[in-house]
């Protein structure tokens, strides 16, 4: 029995430290992707090694990530509560769950197809060195959202096997959604940020030009959400879904108070949780039953 206690609370911290319900700021978008590719639902196959894949992919970088700024997170008060500087997970144990994670990723992109098994040690690069781009440019955030913004572009490539455009649309969608957010997000830090050499928007641009920033990348977006209504001649309800997900972004911004650590987690996070799943509930129901 203890045993099973002690393996139950190390996965619940493995899901922490790794903030396993982010998933939902890429699958939603990930789904989509694929259904436009199949033009319909994918097989069973595709779906499960599809999800397989993101799965790994996001756990590996996140758990990398965590791994890489560990003594940074030990210095921010706002951060050393984590499992790394709070020694709840050793470093051995991380860096086990990294690679895990990682096989995991290359075995189900070779199940998809070869295009995403050649492609996934590229993918594995990629995610992991977001981890240094804050030592160096304050342009981190936006190599954040191209980061995560391989979920839905790989998902097409999962599906159809082949390069096309609007993967990289519904991509780049994603990369100044997360951007923005993330923007709004480093604005808690601006001060821990300047003081350890570390980049930032928030950091180098200040707090009133990081949300200006912040509000620009989310309006581009929805632009580009609009535009992908006209390309692939959508109906309403999708449009339904966009206004929806504009106005709780409206309200995101609204309610950003740097100083208020709950307030910036509604902000930053669980808003934004909601936005991706009210444009995938919309855009789904309007590709099987509007459109």
């Amino acid at each position: 029995m203890n045993a099973f206690k002690h393996t139950a609370l190390k996965l619940k911290m493995f899901s922490e430290l790794v903030m396993f319900s982010h998933t939902l700021f890429s699958l939603p978008f990930a789904i989509i992707s694929m259904v436009w590719a199949a033009g319909g639902w994918p097989s069973g196959h595709m779906m499960l090694w599809g999800l397989i894949a993101l799965i790994g992919a996001r756990n590996g970088a996140n758990a990398f990530n965590r791994l890489v700024d560990r003594t940074f997170d030990g210095n921010n008060p706002r951060t050393a509560h984590r499992h790394l500087p709070q020694r709840l997970l050793a470093e051995k144990e991380v860096i086990l769950f990294i690679i895990i994670n990682y096989a995991l990723f290359i075995v189900a992109s070779g199940m998809l197809n070869l295009l995403c098994l050649l492609l996934s040690p590229v993918a594995i690069v990629l995610i992991s060195t977001y981890s240094y781009t804050k030592r160096f440019t304050f342009l981190s955030h936006l190599y954040l959202g191209f980061v995560i913004a391989s979920a839905p572009i790989g998902a097409w490539f999962a599906v159809t096997g082949n390069i096309a455009f609007t993967p990289f649309v519904i991509g780049t969608v994603v990369m100044l959604w997360i951007a923005g957010f993330d923007i709004i997000y480093g604005t808690q830090d601006i001060d821990f940020d300047r003081k350890n050499g570390l980049w930032s928007i928030p950091s180098f641009f200040g707090l009133e030009n990081a949300l200006r920033i912040s509000k620009g990348l989310h309006f581009i977006m929805i632009m580009l959400l609009l535009f992908l209504y006209l390309w692939r001649d959508l109906g309403w309800m999708y449009l339904v879904g966009i206004g929806i997900a504009t106005l709780l972004l409206m309200t995101e911004h609204k309610i950003i108070k740097p100083s208020n650590r709950k307030m910036m987690k509604v902000a930053s996070y669980n808003l934004n949780q909601v936005i991706s799943m009210v444009i995938l509930l919309c855009t789904l129901i309007d590709y099987f039953y509007v459109s």
